[in-house]
């Protein structure tokens, strides 16, 4: 697992390949809601089978991983289950970001482990010419 910055969300986790890693407020830190076929195959839990390993930028204190019902090791950052969003087609995209779902809100994660709830203050920016927000 790695981190990344994003243009509207900051710095935030992704997995080996780039794809943006998203939390489920509904899941506790030891259980995954997520269990159904629907929904696994809208999100897929990001798995292990050799253990978590921090990447640039991820704290390896905040690893650790639970056990899915069907046996896997489903890897968890400060204490949230993390999965990747079958909409996110391409590294760094954020189309899962506030979806509500499955029983809570899908939200991308930063480098603490804190679900990112809004764009980042430091990718907006003003402008005197008013020349609109390119769809901000």
């Amino acid at each position: 697992m790695d981190s990344t910055t994003s243009a509207k969300y900051g710095t935030i986790l992704v997995d080996a390949s780039g794809k943006t890693l998203y939390m489920l407020t509904a899941d506790s830190s030891t259980s995954s809601v997520c269990k159904s076929s629907s929904c696994v195959t809208l999100w897929p839990p990001l798995t292990t089978t050799a253990g978590t390993k921090a990447g640039s930028g991820v704290k390896g204190a905040l690893l650790g991983t639970i056990t899915r019902s069907d046996g896997s090791k489903q890897v968890t950052y400060n204490g949230h289950p993390l999965y990747t969003f079958s909409g996110d087609s391409s590294a760094g995209q954020t189309n899962g970001e506030k979806i509500a779902s499955f029983g809570g809100i899908w939200y991308v994660l930063d480098t603490s482990g804190k679900p990112v709830t809004a764009a980042s203050s430091s990718t907006t920016s003003s402008s005197s010419a008013g020349s609109g927000g390119y769809g901000y």
